[in-house]
C-alpha cells in the first residue's frame, strides 16, 4: 500500500549584501600588514605536568564499534516468509472496438471484458509453529485465487486464508507443513522513539531481505482513518508488506505495512501496525 504525495519544489532565495560594503571590507582586509598567519598544523602548546597518552590499538585489530546484527536475523529468518498470490480480474474492452458507430461500420459484435491473471508478491511471518499460522497484511492476498508461501529452507506450500480484516490491514494464513519456527512477540508497546528496528521482507520479489532503521516516531495515522502506527526510516518497499519489524531481541514489534513515497519506492518513511494491536487481533485463535 502506497501513500503518493505531490511532487512539490521547494525554491531558495538569497539575498546579496551591498556592493559597496562587501567591497570595503575587502579593500580594508588586503591593507593589513602584520606577521603572517601561521598555518595550523604549525600550532603547538606545551601542557605542564602532561601525561604520557595511551598508544593506539594495533591496526590490525577490529574493535566492535556497531555490533552485528547477523545473531538476530539467524534466529528471526525462519519465521519470515515470502507470499505469492494469483487473483483474477476483468480487464475492460477496448473503448474504440466498444464503439456502437465502428460495431455497426465494421459489422463487430459487442466487445465482452476479458479475464486476466494478476499475480502479487508480499510477506509474512510465523506466528503460530504447532498450528501452522502466519500473519500478513490483508491488502497481500485481497481477492487472491491461489496463496503459495515460500519458507525459508525453500519449501512452497499452498496457504489458506483463516481471517481477514480489511480495517486493521491484517491477514491470518494457515499452511499445512512441520519442523516450522515461530517468531516470538514483543510485549505489547515496548517501543521508544530511538529504538533500532529490523524491517525483514521480500521487496520487489528479490528474496528475503533485511533492512535496518529506528523508530522515527510512534502513533502515527495510516490509510482508511487508521491510526496508532509506527513510523520508521528501515526501508519498506513493495513486497515488504506484511512482513516482520523486530527489535534488537528479534522480536516481533510490527508488521509492515505502507510506505509513504512520490515515486513508489521507500524514501525512509514507512509505517507498521504495532504489536499490541495484532495481539488484540490474533487473541480469538490464539487462545
Amino acid at each position: 500500500m502506497i501513500f503518493r504525495i505531490p511532487d512539490e519544489r521547494c525554491r531558495t532565495v538569497l539575498r546579496s549584501t551591498a556592493g559597496g560594503v562587501l567591497s570595503a571590507f575587502l579593500l580594508a582586509a588586503c591593507s593589513f600588514s602584520g606577521p603572517p598567519a601561521r598555518a595550523p598544523a604549525d600550532f603547538s602548546v606545551e601542557l605542564n605536568n602532561s601525561r604520557p597518552q595511551p598508544a593506539l590499538a594495533a591496526t590490525g585489530s577490529r574493535l566492535p564499534l556497531v555490533p552485528s546484527l547477523a545473531p538476530v536475523l539467524s534466529k528471526v529468518s525462519p519465521a519470515v516468509v515470502n507470499i505469492s498470490t494469483e487473483s483474477t480480474e476483468l480487464r475492460p474492452a477496448n473503448p474504440l472496438l466498444d464503439d456502437p458507430f465502428f460495431r455497426r461500420f465494421f459489422d463487430l459484435p459487442k466487445q465482452q471484458p476479458q479475464e486476466r491473471i494478476v499475480q502479487g508478491l508480499g510477506s509474512g511471518v510465523i506466528i503460530s509453529a504447532a498450528q501452522g499460522y502466519i500473519v500478513t497484511s490483508q491488502h497481500v492476498i485481497k481477492q487472491a485465487s491461489s496463496i503459495t508461501i515460500t519458507l525459508h529452507d525453500g519449501r512452497q506450500l499452498p496457504a489458506t486464508v483463516v481471517t481477514e480484516d480489511a480495517t486493521n490491514d491484517l491477514a491470518l494464513l494457515h499452511i499445512e507443513a512441520g519442523n516450522l519456527q515461530a517468531i516470538d512477540l514483543a510485549v505489547d508497546d515496548p517501543l521508544e522513539v530511538g529504538d533500532f528496528v529490523i524491517a525483514i521482507g521480500n521487496p520487489f520479489g528479490l528474496g528475503q531481505t533485511a533492512t535496518a532503521g529506528i523508530v522515527s516516531a510512534l502513533g502515527r495515522n495510516g490509510p482508511a482513518d487508521q491510526r496508532d502506527f509506527i513510523q520508521t526510516d528501515a526501508s519498506i518497499n513493495p513486497g515488504n508488506s506484511g512482513g516482520p519489524l523486530v527489535n534488537l531481541n528479534g522480536q516481533l514489534v510490527g508488521i509492515s505495512s505502507a510506505i509513504l513515497a512520490p515515486g513508489g519506492s521507500s524514501v525512509g518513511i514507512g509505517f507498521a501496525i504495532p504489536v499490541s494491536r495484532i495481539r488484540r487481533w490474533l487473541s480469538p485463535w490464539l487462545s
